[in-house]
């Protein structure tokens, strides 16, 4: 038996097969599925440690109070206030990273920043500020109005059946029940609106080029 050593077969690695990245579908359920449970976690602590961490939220125009601008969307005044949130931040926290991570995180950054930077501004004094329900106003609205600034069809689609859905909890951004923190909703809803129209800038720059090469 002889070998080719010139043939172009010899000496060649069989190619190792490589395994696909997560699609962005399970990346997203992943990253808002460990979100909540992250929720879940901290309100265990708490329930047990009885510390009540819950009141490291936004307290308005304190020192101490500006550290709850980072932690106040995930703290909860109860597992009654906890459970109400699951279900709305599970599906509209999916929406937003599901059209994109990076996006969707940058989204969330955004409305966390505004929403409780907002409520220390120009909330109560005395008042305490907690919950991830400055999360959910904010992904409404990023979600109801993303698709007018992208001009995206699809986009703007999704926002009709979010606005559907959950366009009655806008609401909440008057002042009603004084237990509730309708300023973290206000102010969140307005983060939602300022990252849809930051992140849509890179949009508005292609088109724009379009029309110049035009």
């Amino acid at each position: 038996m002889t070998m080719d050593f010139n043939s172009p077969d010899f000496g060649a690695r069989t190619p190792v097969p490589t395994s696909k990245p997560p699609s962005v579908w399970k990346q997203s359920a992943v990253l808002i599925g460990g979100f909540v449970l992250a929720l879940y976690v901290i309100e265990i602590v708490d329930a047990i440690s009885g510390q009540h961490i819950q009141n490291a939220g936004v307290t308005p125009r304190t020192l101490d109070g500006l550290w709850g601008i980072l932690f106040a969307p995930v703290l909860h005044d109860d597992w009654a206030h906890l459970i109400a949130n699951t279900i709305p931040v599970l599906i509209l926290g999916y929406l937003v990273l599901v059209s994109g991570i990076s996006r969707g995180l940058e989204a969330t950054g955004i409305i966390w920043v505004v929403g409780g930077v907002g409520t220390w501004l120009f909330a109560g004094a005395n008042s305490n500020h907690v919950g991830a329900s400055v999360l959910i106003f904010g992904w409404v609205t990023y979600l109801l109005v993303r698709g007018f600034f992208t001009r995206s069809f699809t986009q703007i689609l999704i926002g009709v059946v979010v606005f559907v859905i959950y366009g009655g909890v806008l609401w909440g951004v008057l002042p009603s029940d004084p237990q509730v923190s309708w300023q973290g909703h206000l102010f969140g809803a307005i983060g939602g609106v300022v990252a849809a129209w930051a992140l849509a800038s890179g949009d508005r720059t292609k088109r724009a080029g379009a029309v110049t090469s035009a």
